[in-house]
């Protein structure tokens, strides 16, 4: 068996990044306007469930952070439209990169060929030091990652989804399989904690979609983690007694894909609600959306 306490290292200061807290984009921002039916008729459907307190969750990949969408979504989460925020485990490494270092995303095509992808010092360190001992503690793995950044003082830490989430008690859990992400292969990696750690999640996201009824659950680019996830703790929430109706989802890609189309477009609202497939770049919908919202807010 392959033993990972040989594995070489590097800081995270070494390496050559794609995405900068620069590339976060401020509220403000130009933005092209995005105009169909189906996305009007979803952004009423979102106001009617804030307007009512209904649970609203929102789920994505690591893609909305990178094209530079933090701000948005965070704004989101301190205005109280996002009540539960659930993420891969790609989401929580590039946020916790810029809120640390303010510089994520390598060039992959680059580092891959010397083995070096993935295996920055830091990274490796710093999250799975804190997902075991959050595992420890029995504690959710995205509650570890906002207090790590808490707890590291982060000079990026305004600009961090987590910790922002953290500051703001909202839920956010991170949804993960065993050797998906880098930080898998670092020597400080513990299976058994992780596994703990994104359980305690997985148990947090079911009982946020026991609180469905008449709410709305969107999913931005998570192509198979979020879809997977969702429907099981969805099926879950159902078989423990919640009992869920006019449930509206909602899948936001720039590609129209299997899993994210059946388990969060078609499968969870066929018998009692809506789904809706908005294929457009992070880029368009989500500054469309935000700004569609904002003159709701509390």
């Amino acid at each position: 068996m392959t033993d990972f306490s040989k594995i070489k290292t590097f800081p995270i200061k070494e390496r050559k990044h794609k995405v900068k807290v620069e590339n976060i984009l401020p509220l403000d921002s130009e933005y092209k306007k995005l105009e169909s039916s189906d996305f009007n008729e979803l952004i009423e459907k979102i106001k009617e469930s804030y307007k009512n307190n209904k649970m609203i969750i929102w789920m994505m990949g690591a893609h909305t952070i990178k094209t530079g969408q933090s701000s948005y979504i965070i704004e989101l989460m301190k205005r109280g439209i996002i009540k539960h925020l659930a993420t891969n485990g790609a989401c929580s490494i590039h946020d916790f990169e810029l809120a640390f270092h303010g510089e994520t995303s390598e060039y992959v095509e680059q580092t891959i060929s010397k083995g070096d992808w993935g295996m920055v010092q830091e990274t490796g360190h710093y999250l799975n030091t804190a997902i075991n001992q959050a595992a420890k503690n029995n504690e959710g793995y995205g509650y570890a990652v906002g207090k790590l950044i808490d707890n590291l003082n982060c000079k990026n830490r305004h600009l961090s989804i987590f910790w922002n989430a953290y500051k703001l008690n909202i839920p956010i859990t991170t949804h993960v399989a065993i050797g998906t992400d880098t930080i898998h292969h670092h020597p400080e990696a513990d299976g058994c904690a992780i596994g703990a750690a994104t359980h305690t999640d997985f148990k947090l996201l079911t009982s946020s979609c026991s609180k469905l009824s008449d709410g709305i659950a969107l999913n931005f680019g998570s192509a198979v983690i979020m879809p997977e996830a969702f429907s099981k703790a969805l099926n879950t929430a159902i078989n423990l007694g919640a009992t869920i109706t006019n449930l509206t989802t909602a899948n936001f890609d720039f590609l129209d894909q299997y899993r994210p189309k059946v388990n969060i477009v078609q499968r969870p609202t066929m018998h009692n609600g809506k789904g809706y497939n908005i294929l457009e770049k992070h880029e368009i919908t989500i500054p469309n959306l935000y700004n569609k919202l904002k003159g709701e807010f509390k």
